[in-house]
């Protein structure tokens, strides 16, 4: 497992103009001892769920409360939220310790879904990958010309407006 993550990257999707998660911290003693980071997704089946990436308590501070504090914090930030219908978040099956705690809240641990997930450098490869669809550049409407559904994304709110009540 290979962390590609930067503190640099860090600051500016988390502190920039257009945050892309959050976070609550735990304290003590003016020092932070835990984390908890979230970021908001969007299920087809769910509609606005919260998603928990992390939580995280210093070693030394663990088996303290700090973790339940945090998780506890989590969940009650998801429940503020309008219209926001649960929390999820993944756990190694090895890390038994973090799955004892999660089944003390009735957590469903579900073992029908399976993870899956692409590197840059994969999604790259099978991609056609021009200059004009660099990152940053306008990306343009695509139509698929064959039998079957026609791919767009929603640039307006007039396409919006066309094609939300479509698929809904």
């Amino acid at each position: 497992h290979e962390v590609i993550n930067t503190v640099a990257l860090m600051e500016e999707d988390g502190f920039g103009p257009n945050p892309i998660y959050w976070f609550f911290v735990a304290e003590h003693e003016g020092h932070i001892v835990g984390l908890s980071l979230y970021y908001w997704r969007y299920s087809t089946w769910k509609g606005k769920r919260l998603y928990l990436e992390d939580i995280i308590v210093t070693a030394s501070e663990r088996g303290k409360g700090y973790g339940k504090l945090l998780f506890d914090r989590t969940m009650l930030h998801a429940i503020q939220q309008p219209n926001c219908s649960g929390m999820m978040w993944q756990v190694l099956e090895w890390n038994e310790p973090a799955i004892k705690f999660y089944k003390k809240y009735g957590a469903k641990l579900d073992e029908e879904w399976t993870n899956c997930n692409l590197e840059r450098s994969q999604m790259e490869q099978f991609i056609f990958f021009d200059e004009s669809m660099r990152m940053g550049a306008p990306v343009p409407m695509l139509t698929i010309n064959t039998v079957g559904p026609t791919i767009m994304q929603y640039g307006t709110d007039e396409q919006k407006d066309f094609f939300l009540p479509k698929i809904l």
